[in-house]
């Protein structure tokens, strides 16, 4: 145990001194010395990641200790980057907000692997999660308290201190509340209709989980004007349903309805089809210069990747404040640019880990309710990553989603912070050795199973045996 104990604390040993490395060699080739508050934080950081092991080890003994490695360089690659970019806008200290919001996260997720024992009990709450997760995603749109940013209503105003984005908590809540309520009803959805193209369709009555859940995606497309969220919503569930039932006709049926909707969205809405358009036709001089909607940005982050090449300009070297929000939706640009394709891989490779962790711990665990919200998080997660990357990449139109643990961001960096602690919260279920029975017990519940069979067997044949009729044609 002690061996297996060293080498789960050289993986978070190891992503520390490299996350070290990065921000040392970053800071000495642009100002020349590591400034003071930003280590301090720093360092503090570091001490919360220990803490939060120590607690692991504790109340979680059996958890997946792959997750928080690869999280901790991850959030380190995105704060350097940030750092990076600070310094090269006036009067920027978003890097040291960043790393406060980190050690508020780690905060909170000491007390989420202390306090949750059983992550059964999330299901006692489905339906109040779901009450809870539609707020947070409507808060938006209550007057006063919304504020639109960039023609997207997805933030509210903290008492005039800041804003928060509340649509990143309410996918967790959604997520027990899917959880929960597929677990309790799989076997009707599971039960297929009539046959259409090889696939077997769902009967008519249970459309309507599906339904709803279009009818609210689409809603925050409309009154939010943010597709990402929308998008990033029904995926969730539509992912979690296929889990549920193992119907490949859900997923069909789930991308035709939201095609459907997006391809409406797009001709009615100018937002939308302005970034249709930008996907479509980013070097076209009229839409690279229109405003708003304009492809310029996308255009800058893909000069900045190609500037990149295989092993980028070096950290400090590059230009990647060139680019609008470099520091939060085009955070795997900035990366590209000075860590070139070589760095890109990795950090994908860091999320496959991840997710990969999700994955296995989702197959392990026994339990129904939890196979679902593990593979729910995790999916989310991954559709996060793709959608960032392929809007970055021209795969698909832009979302305006961020990447988890890497962009600027309160609200995304807590909220992906709590979903890892909660697959290491899974993952001490699914890892955790069943109790052995000693030869004695085992024994005896043996005996007692087969006195049963017996005693049945004698009431059945009881039964069976003919009685004796009298004369008058009734039993003796």
């Amino acid at each position: 145990m002690v061996a297996i104990r060293f080498r789960q604390i050289s993986l978070l040993l190891m992503a520390m001194l490299v996350s070290f490395l990065a921000f040392f060699q970053m800071f000495e080739r642009t100002v020349g010395s590591l400034p003071g508050d930003l280590m301090l934080r720093l360092g503090v950081g570091a001490v919360l990641f220990l803490v939060l092991w120590g607690l692991m080890l504790r109340f979680q003994p059996y958890a997946s200790q792959t997750v928080m490695p690869c999280v901790l360089l991850l959030t380190a690659i995105g704060t350097m980057m940030i750092a990076r970019i600070d310094q090269q806008i006036k009067d920027s200290d978003v890097a040291q907000r960043q790393l406060l919001w980190m050690c508020l996260a780690l905060v909170l997720c000491g007390l989420l692997v202390v306090f949750m024992q059983d992550y059964r009990i999330l299901r006692r709450f489905s339906y109040v999660s779901m009450v809870i997760g539609l707020v947070l995603l409507l808060s938006p749109m209550i007057p006063g308290l919304g504020v639109e940013i960039q023609g997207a209503r997805i933030w509210i105003n903290i008492f005039g201190l800041g804003t928060i984005q509340p649509g990143e908590f309410a996918k967790l809540f959604l997520a027990f509340f899917f959880a929960a309520y597929l677990f309790d009803h799989r076997d009707q959805l599971a039960v297929g209709g009539r046959k259409l193209f090889g696939l077997q369709l769902p009967r008519i009555k249970d459309m309507g989980p599906i339904i709803i859940v279009w009818v609210v995606s689409m809603g925050v497309l409309v009154l939010q004007h943010d597709l990402g969220t929308s998008l990033l919503f029904f995926a969730m569930f539509v992912s979690m349903l296929y889990v549920a039932t193992g119907r490949k006709s859900w997923i069909v049926i789930g991308l035709l309805a939201f095609a459907a909707g997006a391809v409406l969205a797009a001709h009615i809405f100018a937002h939308v089809g302005y970034r249709v358009d930008a996907w479509l036709r980013p070097f076209d001089q009229e839409i690279y210069e229109r405003y708003p909607g304009g492809s310029a940005q996308i255009v800058s982050g893909l000069f900045g990747l190609a500037s990149g090449g295989l092993t980028g300009t070096g950290l400090g070297q590059g230009h990647p404040e060139l680019t609008p929000l470099a520091n939060s939706d085009f955070i795997y640009a900035s990366v590209g640019e000075e860590l070139g394709l070589t760095g890109l891989l990795a950090v994908l490779m860091l999320y496959l880990l991840i997710i990969a962790s999700g994955l296995i711990t989702a197959m392990r665990i026994k339990d129904g309710f939890g196979k679902l919200l593990a593979s729910g998080l995790v999916f989310t997660m991954a559709f996060q990553v793709f959608t960032v990357v392929g809007g970055i990449t021209l795969v698909i139109p832009l979302t305006g989603l961020t990447m988890p643990y890497m962009a600027a961001g309160g609200s995304s960096l807590i909220a992906n912070y709590l979903l890892a602690a909660l697959l290491i919260i899974i993952s001490n279920a699914a890892n955790k050795p069943e109790p052995e029975l000693s030869s004695d017990t085992f024994q005896y519940e043996a005996l007692a199973v087969l006195r049963e069979h017996e005693l049945k067997e004698r009431e059945a044949q009881t039964q069976a045996i003919p009685r004796p009729r009298t004369a008058m044609g009734g039993e003796a």
